[in-house]
């Protein structure tokens, strides 16, 4: 949680000199220039048409749009709000699974979701009424806001359809498929920048910081997470999804310079809270004796 939340941070970074596009692919390249021994044919011979249809689904939301709508949105607010809204994922994975799959989440689920969108609602009210103050520069930070939430529900929707597919392929595997479809899927759009870009603009630090974000984003946080979580309960793991705001925030206030406010901290707490919420294991209450 601590790379996924500061990598909010280096991606806000990079897009101010590599543009989006070009760095989605970028990020795409590097992942599979990691995983392609996973891409054997004789192992993917196989995976079964439904399971590559829903791979291919996978890839469309929960890497493809998912790392548009983040970086557009990072470029145009700051890392503490995307971090607060990044952090609501547990929560829209809930309310999404009760909207789509029909599995009722008990009641800590649901005061959980509803802080998690108190939290988003706090940022983006806070938002619109300084944009309204402020000018267009405020209004742009909205719509970042605005993407990445949708980054968000992107990105939920990829956890739920992923629930499936981790019964019958590894994990490892999925990661590599996915972002092979993502690969496959971003070059219409950054082949001609990555044409036509001048490199010699952009300094060694913001490269590495690419490299950095690509394998930290692709392999490493998730080989991190899938071997936690082999170690510590599901509702141990959910507090953990705590600290992805903090380090974003973090990140946005040493190395960007941000100044979070009133709003950010409020909407902070919300989320925080409905996560550790969620997080609490039932108390087991001992059999009575007949």
């Amino acid at each position: 949680m601590l790379l996924v939340g500061s990598n909010v941070g280096v991606g806000k970074s990079i897009v101010a000199f590599v543009p989006v596009t070009l760095f989605a692919l970028l990020r795409f390249v590097i992942a599979i220039a990691v995983l392609w021994p996973l891409l054997r044919p004789s192992k993917m011979k196989r995976v079964a048409r439904g399971e590559w249809i829903n791979l291919f689904l996978q890839a469309l939301f929960g890497t493809f749009m998912f790392t548009l709508l983040m970086l557009n949105g990072v470029q145009r607010t700051s890392a503490v709000a995307a971090g607060v809204i990044t952090s609501t994922i547990p929560a829209v994975v809930a309310l999404f699974a009760w909207l789509f799959l029909k599995e009722r989440p008990n009641g800590r689920a649901l005061v959980s979701i509803a802080l998690a969108i108190a939290g988003v609602v706090v940022i983006n009210v806070a938002q619109s009424a300084h944009g309204a103050l402020a000018g267009t520069a405020r209004e742009s930070s909205l719509a970042g806001n605005l993407m990445v939430l949708g980054a968000v529900c992107c990105e939920s929707f990829y956890v739920i359809l992923s629930r499936r597919l981790t019964e019958t392929l590894p994990a490892i595997d999925i990661c590599a498929y996915t972002h092979g479809f993502g690969l496959l899927l971003m070059l219409p759009l950054g082949l001609p920048a990555l044409l036509s870009f001048d490199y010699a603009s952009v300094g060694a630090g913001t490269w590495t910081l690419v490299l950095w974000y690509g394998l930290s984003a692709s392999i490493f946080s998730f080989w991190l997470w899938m071997k936690g979580i082999r170690h510590v309960d599901g509702s141990l793991a959910g507090v953990f999804s705590a600290v992805l705001p903090i380090a974003a925030a973090v990140y946005g206030i040493v190395f960007l310079g941000e100044r979070p406010t009133v709003a950010h901290g409020i909407a902070l707490a919300c989320v925080v809270a409905g996560i550790a919420l969620a997080s609490i294991r039932p108390r087991q209450v001992p059999p009575m004796a007949s």
